[in-house]
């Protein structure tokens, strides 16, 4: 196959994906951004996580919120739990990589609170770790996964929400979760602004 062909194939892949994806999680992107802004309008935060596509994933959301997405907009309260090098580095050499973000989330969290856990095979422990602490503190979890869920799915609640993109492709997943964060993102504008 020549290099303009992998190129279509490519696009052709993301694009089947996202239709599918369309049609399976607009329900679940609808509930998490209805409960990421009632989070904000009683006054909480949203915390993310996630590691490496996911961890960019994640300090997408939180910049998108903090200053803007597409209309002018006082700030949103949103932290990347990926972003502090010296907490994440401090966490890791004295406890355990897999304790960086539930450490975090127990600091930080408050009932009431949301976190955004990112994980496209649903099986990051750092990440189900985070989840885990988050219920503990009585927040409710987004969950952006893949492929099967993993052992994400399986730690979710009745109150959290699932995002799971319809694909075994790490790409794919991930190019459907920034779409879907940017769904969210809209929705939490129009339902705080209107228009």
């Amino acid at each position: 196959m020549d290099l303009l062909s992998r190129i279509n194939k490519n696009f052709q892949d993301s694009i089947s994906t996202k239709q599918l994806a369309a049609e399976l999680l607009a329900e679940p992107i609808s509930r998490g951004a209805q409960i990421i802004t009632q989070c904000f309008l009683n006054g909480g935060k949203a915390l993310s996580c996630g590691n490496g596509g996911s961890a960019g994933d994640a300090q997408h959301f939180s910049s998108e919120m903090l200053n803007r997405f597409e209309m002018e907009r006082p700030g949103l309260p949103a932290i990347a739990l990926t972003t502090d090098s010296s907490t994440v580095t401090s966490i890791a050499n004295d406890y355990d990589y897999n304790l960086i973000f539930s450490k975090q989330v127990t600091a930080l969290g408050q009932a009431g609170d949301i976190l955004l856990a990112i994980s496209t095979s649903g099986n990051s422990d750092n990440v189900n770790r985070a989840i885990d602490a988050a219920h503990e503190r009585e927040m409710t979890v987004i969950a952006l996964s893949g492929k099967s869920g993993g052992d994400m799915s399986s730690r979710l609640s009745l109150n959290d929400v699932e995002i799971r993109v319809p694909s075994e492709s790490t790409a794919r997943i991930q190019e459907v979760h920034l779409l879907c964060i940017h769904c969210i993102c809209d929705l939490v504008d129009h339902q705080l602004l209107g228009g």
